[in-house]
């Protein structure tokens, strides 16, 4: 695989102390790190501790418990985006990734909104997105739309389609924003996964790489991944893989798996 690799060491490393990861994540062969939160983290010691393992970091996420789909919280999201703006510039990250539904812990759904209506929520998302393309821009720090799967891990959230997060980002049109295309999520939600690159590509900005069921390391499951990347090159995709997966056994054997990509 041509495409560099990154390590998510939130679920990968988990047997070493947080600011050991990057250095291990070095030593494997990744050239990024990234990882889910930064509140929680020591940024100092964060930026450090790249910089001594002399590994980038390629982001975290950017929203928290905040969702891009309730109108009322629109300038709360904003201002806590503006806030991972100066972290990701603090530590050098690349990205933020952001969500359409406020996630707590586990990843669950804060709220699944249910009394709004589609309409609202599509329109509150597309107003804050156009707000959210103008501060990447100004910033410098990319923004990636990340849709969810809704069948196992993140039931409710409403962001759940590639088509729908790639026109949105298409018809913002800012190159600082584009979608995350979690293979683990879009195979749970909808399949098709090379119809899905050929005809959204265009838009992804960062790539995550977990195999179904369990959410391991490509080998474990169903998907083809060898297939799934050659058609992301193939679609003139020259961003990073993520590897956001729970290791099935150890981290040691995921990594195998990943490095005979």
């Amino acid at each position: 695989m041509i495409l560099q690799k990154a390590a998510c060491i939130e679920p990968m490393y988990s047997e070493l102390p947080f600011l050991e990861r990057f250095q291990a994540a070095k030593a494997d062969g990744f050239q990024f790190v990234e990882f889910w939160s930064w509140t929680d983290k020591d940024l100092d010691a964060v930026k450090a501790a790249a910089e001594s393992a002399g590994i980038g970091i390629a982001g975290f996420n950017g929203d928290a418990a905040l969702s891009l789909i309730d109108p009322s919280q629109k300038e709360a999201y904003l201002d806590f985006l503006r806030q991972s703006v100066e972290a990701a510039k603090k530590v050098g990250a690349r990205s933020l990734t952001i969500h359409s539904n406020g996630l707590g812990e586990g990843g669950a759904v804060i709220d699944h909104y249910n009394s709004l209506s589609h309409t609202v929520k599509l329109c509150a998302m597309f107003d804050t997105l156009r707000e959210c393309a103008e501060i990447a821009e100004r910033s410098g720090i990319a923004m990636n739309l990340e849709p969810l799967n809704t069948t196992t891990d993140h039931a409710g959230n409403f962001l759940r389609s590639t088509q729908m997060a790639a026109e949105m980002t298409r018809l913002i049109g800012s190159p600082k924003l584009r979608v995350l295309y979690d293979v683990y999520h879009i195979q749970l939600n909808e399949g098709s996964l090379c119809d899905n690159i050929r005809a959204y590509g265009d838009q992804f900005g960062h790539i995550h790489v977990a195999d179904v069921p369990g959410r391991h390391e490509p080998g474990t499951g169903e998907i083809n991944y060898p297939n799934v990347l050659a058609c992301l090159e193939e679609a003139g995709y020259t961003g990073l893989v993520g590897f956001e997966l729970i290791p099935k056994t150890t981290t040691a054997q995921a990594v195998k798996a990943i490095m005979s990509l």
